[in-house]
């Protein structure tokens, strides 16, 4: 099987070649907007969508033309990806997959691709790769790139500029290392809580550095915009939201990757983040209530980070052979795993379960991870009995099996 990764690293950058980058970014964010004004103008007298490869007719006079002969001191092929963004953007949106495409600003997306692979060169021996209008550009080497070189993103973020090498090698169709199941129940109060009783603490990576931040923010309310101090107090702003941004990512990567190497058949929850996240205001004229618990509840979940937590486990559970099966999360803490009876009333707290109907009694997030588990169990012999097989530790090829025990769950009432 081909397998697709990318290594991200800190590139050290000269002066000329800093100065190049943010001009390059700028040119790029500038291609983007001009391309989505004339989208908007266009449908606004009542024209047709422009697809890609017309819209990259555009740029070619941009380009040529008296107004922004800047435009060809940047890569063209960078020019030309920035456009195919635009376009994702809109099929996006015309899918009901994501919201109307807005206008770039400066100071967020400053980053650009490089997407031809025969115009890269990675020299890993030196700490350095060669970048068309660049020149060769040293990077801080964390580990090796492994696989053929595909194309490179340069992004900025905290200050400092990245770039992530997309690479693909060919591997052996991987087999699942651990040979258990595991339902997850996704929490705030407990970031992830498992079938087997085990669970693991939230890190609450914003609410930790929530008092440093608002010191930076304080601090620059009292200075002059556009002034110098300004300017150090934002790069300090976003060196905090830098850090919060890698230590969440850090948790995340470490938590998945445990996961994966451990189960073979994972579940979770099919959580629909936005909706839980959305601003419970309202309006002026039918305003909402518990605005302010509402707002310290939508601030911890997404602290939590559970969408890239799903990204992550997906896509790591495909690289050592196991499977991700998503179930649908009503109800999940609120059904009774010994007799099966769903009511309202048998979670009454935040973390106690008690059945109304046999007594039983378990943390309300572990009776969520049993559901889970079980749905997920259901759910995936009802696809298939070759892949259940698979997942539960059996061997197709070899015939062999790893039996795994059933969870129990004990009933006093």
């Amino acid at each position: 099987m081909q397998r697709l990764q990318a290594f991200k690293f800190e590139l050290m950058p000269t002066g000329e070649q800093d100065r190049n980058m943010r001009r390059f970014a700028g040119a790029c964010r500038f291609v983007f907007n001009k391309a989505l004004a004339l989208q908007r103008d266009t449908y606004e007298v009542g024209g047709k969508y422009i697809g890609y490869v017309a819209m990259a007719r555009h740029l070619t006079v941009w380009r040529n033309g008296d107004e922004t002969p800047w435009l060809m001191d940047a890569p063209v092929h960078a020019l030309q990806h920035a456009l195919k963004d635009l376009d994702r953007a809109y099929k996006n949106f015309f899918e009901k997959r994501a919201a109307f495409p807005r206008f770039r600003k400066r100071g967020q997306n400053n980053g650009f691709r490089y997407p031809d692979r025969k115009q890269i060169k990675l020299d890993q021996t030196n700490f350095r790769i060669f970048l068309p209008k660049l020149g060769w550009v040293r990077f801080r080497k964390s580990r090796d790139v492994l696989g053929e070189v595909r194309n490179a993103t340069v992004s900025h973020a905290g200050g400092k500029w990245f770039v992530s090498i997309q690479t693909a090698r060919e591997i052996e169709q991987p087999l699942p290392v651990g040979t258990s199941s595991v339902g997850i129940d996704m929490g705030v109060a407990r970031f992830a809580t498992f079938s087997d009783g085990s669970y693991l603490s939230p890190l609450n990576s914003f609410r930790r550095h929530a008092p440093r931040l608002a010191r930076a923010q304080r601090a620059i309310s009292r200075k002059q915009k556009f002034s110098n101090n300004w300017k150090k107090a934002k790069a300090r702003i976003q060196r905090i939201h830098a850090r919060i941004a890698n230590v969440r990512r850090d948790f995340l990567h470490k938590a998945s990757a445990a996961i994966s190497k451990n189960h073979a058949f994972v579940c979770i929850e099919d959580l629909k983040v936005r909706n839980m996240s959305r601003s419970a205001s309202g309006t002026l004229g039918n305003p909402g209530r518990n605005v302010n618990a509402k707002s310290g509840l939508n601030k911890a979940i997404l602290d939590q980070g559970w969408a890239e937590f799903r990204r992550q486990l997906e896509y790591k559970l495909d690289w050592n052979g196991g499977w991700l099966i998503a179930v649908p999360p009503h109800d999940t803490s609120r059904t009774c795993p010994c007799c099966g009876h769903v009511c309202a009333f048998n979670r009454m707290t935040q973390a106690q379960f008690f059945c109304v109907e046999c007594g039983f009694e378990a943390n309300a997030d572990l009776v969520g991870a049993i559901n889970v588990l079980r749905r997920g169990e259901a759910q995936l012999s009802s696809e298939g009995l070759e892949l259940a097989r698979i997942a539960c530790g059996e061997s197709v090829q070899s015939g062999r099996s790893v039996k795994q025990e059933p969870s129990e769950v004990t009933c006093d009432g």
